[in-house]
């Protein structure tokens, strides 16, 4: 384990460590399903329990399989902040909501970088105060 804290709050959590963040985010985003692997992993270890919903499609195929499915959409919950990102249709696309006690106040449809990156904020924060997240984007920067 190297000394260099890429997510550490040295930097005030500036934006070097998001734009770090977002770029290991983005690494593999050529195979979908890998990604939404990946994505979906990496979350659930940086994120508090329950912050991260997978909804899945499974095919004729994946039943006789007794594969799970692909992700169809993946949805983050960050207080206030609901981050949506849909895989349907060959390409990803987001969704970043506001809401409150379960009523979504806006809605704004955004590009995979852009989604990326409110993530990459959102996670950085919370791995400014939780040892189990900088641990999990520690893992993720560092490519394992």
């Amino acid at each position: 384990m190297s000394s260099h804290h890429p997510v550490s709050s040295e930097s005030g959590g500036g934006p070097t460590s998001v734009e770090l963040l977002a770029a290991a985010l983005r690494r593999d985003s050529a195979d979908l399903e890998m990604y939404a692997q990946v994505l979906t992993g990496t979350l659930a270890n940086a994120l508090p329990p329950g912050s991260v919903a997978i909804e899945r499609k499974r095919g004729m195929a994946d039943r006789l399989a007794g594969r799970e499915g692909r992700v169809a959409r993946l949805d983050v919950s960050l207080g206030e902040q609901r981050l949506v990102l849909n895989f349907s249709g060959g390409r990803p696309s987001g969704e970043v909501c506001k809401e409150v006690r379960g009523v979504v106040l806006s809605r704004r449809p955004v590009a995979l970088d852009e989604w990326l990156r409110e993530l990459a904020e959102a996670v950085a924060t919370r791995a400014e105060s939780d040892a189990q997240a900088r641990a999990a984007l520690e893992r993720l920067l560092l490519g394992g």
